[in-house]
């Protein structure tokens, strides 16, 4: 695959990863009419940022059009229920998003739409389904900006798939390739999906295989490959697993059922591709953007980004 910087280059950034980040990461910056905007004008920092540094020629920002699909529910219905605000009986969950960040979310769909940037997202999938269904079979090398481990799954050399890590900030941000994956966490890319079902991840509800650990989990996935072969070890008397493990993947079976439908990410939703995530060299409303800069005090951040568009 041509990783040239002239050749094509596809970015795909996990759009609520990125402006909580910006919301939490950043002082409050107060528009002329005292909302706080820090969010938006952070998201569209970043924007420039990453435009400037890889040069893509198609971007999508994707987006969280069900950020708790209940079919995720369904067979963990722990996911990611500790971030619902008030379980109200018949109505769709609602996360817990501070108010001064909920009502700058529109501000930033608003002004993507405004400069022409690709908002992608697909009804009862979260944005990862979306940057994973957008990553395979781009045809260009796609870089991924997330601040989500679960998205190393995707990471694939020969398909030139890598993930730009901002779990320390996007400046700070670090390109996730397969070698990057193994000396983290002694395990190939192809085996990120079933180490983080066993380890587990707090943050979104996932209760992982009791008593099995990163450093376990990598070991069992190193003898025996994937977790089809963990599983048809733990079943087989004959197998070299230890005691202890076999009895842990065992006790596990119901969540193991299950965790792995729950961990993967969608690769094949029916999304936009090709030239509808063309990056736009110029704004698609030049007025519009002129009239949100003004009105939100978002100036600066505006003329960056049109300059970056543009140069």
């Amino acid at each position: 695959m041509d990783t040239s910087p002239g050749a094509g280059r596809l970015l795909l950034l996990d759009s609520a990863s990125m402006y909580f980040r910006a919301f939490f990461g950043s002082p409050e910056i107060l528009s002329p009419d005292g909302t706080n905007v820090n969010a938006v004008r952070g998201m569209l920092g970043y924007v420039s940022y990453l435009v400037e540094q890889y040069r893509p020629t198609h971007l999508a920002c994707c987006w969280d059009e069900d950020w708790r699909p209940q079919w995720r529910v369904d067979l963990i219905p722990t996911y990611k229920a500790h971030r619902v605000v008030e379980p109200v009986a018949g109505a769709p969950d609602v996360e817990e998003v501070p108010d001064p960040l909920e009502v700058q979310v529109p501000i930033i769909r608003e002004a993507l739409d405004a400069f022409g940037i690709a908002v992608v997202g697909a009804p009862g999938y979260e944005a990862d389904d979306v940057i994973g269904t957008l990553a395979t079979g781009a045809g260009m090398p796609v870089d991924v900006v997330t601040g989500d481990r679960d998205l190393f799954q995707l990471v694939d050399d020969a398909a030139g798939v890598r993930v730009l890590y901002i779990g320390k900030g996007v400046g700070k941000h670090e390109r996730v390739d397969e070698a990057w994956i193994l000396d983290k966490y002694a395990v190939k890319a192809s085996q990120y999906a079933d180490f983080a079902t066993l380890r587990g991840d707090a943050s979104d509800g996932l209760p992982g295989v009791k008593g099995v650990g990163e450093k376990t989990a990598a070991t069992l996935l190193q003898r025996f490959g994937d977790m089809d072969g963990l599983l048809a070890a733990a079943a087989d008397p004959d197998s070299d697993l230890a005691p202890g493990p076999r009895l842990k993947i065992k006790d596990a079976a119901d969540y193991l059922a299950v965790a792995p439908q729950v961990v993967a990410v969608a690769r094949d939703l029916h999304l936009p591709r090709g030239d509808a995530l063309a990056l736009p060299r110029t704004p698609a409303d030049p007025d519009a953007v002129v009239e949100l800069a003004e009105r939100w005090g978002l100036t600066s951040a505006a003329e960056r980004l049109v300059t970056t568009l543009t140069g």
